[in-house]
């Protein structure tokens, strides 16, 4: 169940559930703040620990309402696309055939049934960059496994709504977005190596920050450059 906080002009969303620690988090595009605590916890504690980061709160919305976004796509030809943040152009093409992508050094064909919806179309291409990720991803994990000394047992690829990636420490597997499939490569190794970190401490504290500095010492650099990058245009939820 989620409960609501209110902190002069700030709302967070407040959910108990059957965690260890306490999570703060501010999600796009309206810069929406949760906590996430553990359940039993008294709220006046949530209350005292939300005013304590009121201006860390601050600072991520005012970053994520500056952010830039990208137009709603339209699927139709010589509308702009994005494959590993090299700019393309579409290209549609209908033909009785099963629906494929295709992409030169210009141009990104989309190849779909006659009379394809923008739904469909759309699926179509998040289909594709999905099989993108899926295809770079072992290659990264295998180069790190012995470097952290950490054992990736699976991961996932997905379209997500509020972040780049998440690792399920348990049981030893990390998620991506599909949507790393638009940015340059070497965003996706970041957020590869940003969760597997997280096999070796599942917290954001100095411990985390330390393991992140030792392993790819420009990450910061890596973090707000990815997050300086146009983000799709979306109605974003939990």
């Amino acid at each position: 169940m989620t409960t609501a906080l209110k902190l002069g002009d700030i709302s967070v969303d407040v959910v108990l559930k059957d965690i260890k620690n306490v999570h703060l988090s501010v999600h796009p595009p309206t810069g929406r703040v949760r906590i996430a605590a553990p359940a039993g916890t008294d709220m006046d504690a949530i209350r005292v620990f939300a005013i304590s980061k009121l201006d860390w709160i601050r600072r991520h919305q005012a970053k994520l309402t500056q952010q830039d976004r990208e137009p709603p796509r339209e699927y139709i030809d010589r509308e702009s696309h994005y494959v590993w943040g090299e700019r393309l152009l579409l290209e549609v093409v209908e033909r009785d055939q099963a629906p494929a992508v295709e992409r030169d050094h210009r141009r990104l064909i989309l190849h779909v049934r006659p009379g394809a919806d923008l739904a469909a179309k759309e699926a179509v291409l998040a289909r594709w960059y999905r099989e993108l990720v899926k295809a770079e991803v072992p290659a990264m994990i295998a180069t790190w496994e012995p470097v952290m000394g950490v054992k990736v047992e699976r991961f996932f690829v997905q379209q997500m709504k509020t972040k780049w990636g998440s690792c399920a420490v348990a049981r030893q597997s990390i998620r991506l977005n599909t949507e790393l499939a638009l940015k340059p490569k070497k965003m996706l190794e970041y957020v590869v190596v940003h969760e597997m970190v997280h096999l070796l401490e599942p917290t954001h504290n100095q411990r985390f920050v330390a393991y992140m500095g030792q392993f790819m010492p420009n990450w910061r650099h890596m973090q707000r450059q990815l997050n300086s990058l146009p983000v799709r245009h979306a109605d974003w939820d939990l």
